[in-house]
């Protein structure tokens, strides 16, 4: 079993739910006690929220690339950016280890071509919504992706940041949710992306008027994949 390198704590929220995932999808594949060999380097949100609105991205990717090359050093065979939105600088980070960096948009992409999907509803972060990086690599991965307009936006920018990172849910920011998806129905949308890590602490991707397609769950399943990937590759050629 490969190590799984977590870079975590944006937020520590959506951090344990990526553990409690990984973990559980191990031992749904191996039985027994079977559980994941991971290091989890988590990082201080409050300093990455600070870098994030003042735009500074370069400082972004040069502290999380420093991250990343340490988890790689203590063993780690993959690495995870256990975020959407800092996913803007994944290219710079990725450039600074020489293991694999599973892709977030790319693994989402994956599954929704999977199912047939490509005029999805994107949940995430102003920054993600906005800043264009997502859009554009989707589109080039054959997916055209749908925002909600300005004020929705920011009613899922505010629920994100003051609510879920700060672990409250609550049953009338779930219902403004569901609202914007109801408009995005109207639309034309086909599917709903939950494009910030926190979003399934408050939506069941299960439950939704649309398919939807939680990220973290999806990204922790890629990172077991891969871990589990070439053990059972051997395990296979031997029986």
């Amino acid at each position: 079993m490969d190590t799984i390198g977590l870079i975590g704590g944006m937020s520590f929220e959506s951090s344990a739910v990526y553990y409690r995932l990984v973990n559980e999808m191990v031992r749904a594949r191996k039985g027994g006690l079977a559980s994941a060999e991971l290091i989890l380097h988590s990082v201080n949100f409050e300093a990455i929220v600070a870098l994030q609105k003042a735009g500074d991205w370069d400082m972004a990717a040069r502290r999380l690339a420093d991250v990343a090359l340490r988890l790689q050093v203590g063993g780690a065979g993959c690495v995870l950016i256990c975020t959407n939105t800092m996913h803007l600088i994944a290219d710079e980070v990725a450039a600074k280890i020489s293991v694999p960096l599973i892709h977030i948009i790319d693994e989402t992409a994956k599954s929704l071509h999977a199912a047939g999907r490509k005029r999805p509803l994107l949940l995430a972060t102003r920054y993600t919504m906005e800043h264009g990086f997502y859009a554009e690599r989707m589109k080039g991965l054959g997916i055209d992706i749908m925002v909600p307009d300005a004020a929705d936006r920011t009613t899922v920018h505010d629920i994100i940041f003051n609510e879920l990172c700060a672990g409250r849910v609550h049953d009338s920011s779930r219902e403004k949710l569901i609202d914007i998806i109801d408009r995005a129905v109207d639309n034309g949308a086909d599917s709903i992306i939950l494009g910030c890590t926190e979003i399934c602490l408050i939506l069941d991707p299960n439950r939704l008027p649309l398919p939807g397609f939680d990220t973290t769950a999806i990204h922790a399943r890629a990172a077991v994949e891969f871990a589990l990937g070439a053990e059972e590759e051997v395990e296979e050629e031997a029986a």
